[in-house]
């Protein structure tokens, strides 16, 4: 089976990362959290943004899909 086929686990990285006891953190080290996580979420928007521009760009071309 291949990968792209298998269900996700349950309990993705964002949800453990939230759920994460955040007071043993020193104030840098929160900083350098933020920082990373900012960057991660400016990831995922830009591949959103791709991936939405490739939807488009197949509706496109071969109609929406409904």
């Amino acid at each position: 089976m291949e990968d792209e086929d298998r269900p996700r686990p349950k309990g993705d990285a964002a949800s453990k990362l939230a759920a994460e006891d955040l007071g043993p953190y020193s104030q840098d080290e929160l900083a350098e959290r933020i920082a990373m996580l900012q960057a991660e979420i400016a990831r995922v928007e830009s591949h959103r943004s791709k991936a939405a521009a490739h939807r488009d760009a197949a509706e496109a071309l071969f109609g929406r899909k409904e």
